[in-house]
């Protein structure tokens, strides 16, 4: 006798990057038991595949790959289906400030956990009064192609390239994907230190992943104040 299928809820969310709508499920016994070996072993390429794999399944939306999505869309997609998946509640172990010495146990709802885009922060980069560029925010997959996160040694100027969309001088746009990247890295190479840190500090402002809490010292009754940023913060 064949055994009945469980279907499982599902659910929606906005990504934060866009706006657009995507449906998600939990993930299943068999995922997080994929997701527990891969965090067991400490690899950070195995748990990264790991996540990568797991939210692949997850994604009901057609079209939305995570491989593809901003970095902090994946955080917070991904957030939102442990959520589903094993509930709602992060409990975070963190050391008051005051005697840095007292440990103390903080519970986190991630329905609160947003992703916080600084003040002033824009995709678009006057170079000069005319010259500019359209910035893409980069992937968990460009980062990881480009070495940028695990490559000491890589070449910084290469997820600028990935990351850049279109330049445009005044009305005139040349789309960055018609360009090689031999062309890219010469329009990049030929900008002065302050037009790069234009570009530099849009990575430095971009969007992630945040939250804010307190917590109380039992010992002193002080208060500490902490803000805890990326994915890895909710699980260390």
């Amino acid at each position: 006798m064949a055994l009945p299928k469980v279907t499982a809820p599902t659910y929606e969310l906005e990504l934060p990057s866009t706006g657009k709508k995507v449906k998600y499920r939990p993930f299943l016994v068999k995922e997080e038991k994929l997701l527990l070996i891969a965090t067991d072993s400490g690899d950070e390429s195995q748990i990264t595949q790991a996540v990568m794999d797991v939210m692949s399944a997850c994604i009901i939306t057609r079209g939305v790959k995570p491989e593809n999505l901003a970095s902090f869309d994946l955080e917070y997609l991904f957030l939102r289906i442990r959520a589903a998946s094993v509930g709602e509640e992060i409990v975070l172990n963190v050391r008051c400030l005051d005697d840095n010495e007292t440990e103390v146990s903080h519970t986190v709802n991630i329905n609160t956990i947003q992703v916080f885009k600084p003040e002033g922060h824009s995709d678009k980069i006057m170079l000069s009064d005319k010259v500019g560029v359209i910035m893409k925010y980069p992937s968990v997959s460009q980062f990881i192609r480009t070495g940028f996160v695990t490559d000491p040694n890589a070449d910084p100027l290469d997820i600028v390239v990935e990351s850049l969309d279109q330049i445009f001088e005044g009305e005139e746009i040349t789309e960055a994907s018609d360009c090689t990247k031999k062309e890219l890295l010469s329009f990049i190479e030929s900008m002065t230190q302050e037009q790069f840190q234009k570009l530099t500090t849009f990575f430095e402002t971009m969007p992630r992943l945040q939250h804010t809490f307190e917590v109380k010292n039992p010992n002193t009754g002080k208060t500490s104040n902490y803000t805890i940023e990326g994915l890895q913060s909710f699980f260390a």
